[in-house]
């Protein structure tokens, strides 16, 4: 489960994520968060584009625009009662530099990196309110 402290409501704090093993040849790291249990649709809460290969956590990057029209963070919120959502954190390591900058959305980024994919990490976390 994800803490309150993460989610838009409770505090809306960005959560630290780290990973390993990053595959030769990547040019850039991409993060989405997204919820596919959103009524709507698939909600983005997260984008990072242009995050260092050689990075081994979200010191670097430029962070685009969420479905909530912020750029940034934007934590869980789902509807009240819901089930708990699902949140899946999906790293990409991609073989190009993908020039995209603060106002990339989720979906500016599933086109930009279509092809380019050498490898992808994934954790997903639950939140309901």
């Amino acid at each position: 489960m994800i803490p309150e402290q993460y989610s838009y409501e409770g505090g809306n704090e960005r959560p630290s994520l780290e990973w390993l093993r990053i595959p030769d040849g990547a040019a850039e790291l991409v993060l989405l968060c997204e919820d596919p249990d959103a009524p709507a649709g698939t909600f983005t809460h997260w984008v990072v584009t242009g995050i260092a290969p050689t990075s081994t956590g979200l010191d670097s990057g430029v962070e685009g625009r969420n479905d909530f029209g912020e750029r940034g963070w934007g934590g869980p919120r789902p509807p009240v009662g819901d089930e708990p959502h699902r949140y899946f954190f999906r790293l990409y390591a991609v073989d190009r530099k993908l020039g995209l900058g603060e106002d990339a959305t989720g979906q500016d980024v599933r086109a930009a990196i279509e092809g380019h994919v050498l490898s992808t990490g994934t954790i997903m976390g639950r939140f309901g309110r």
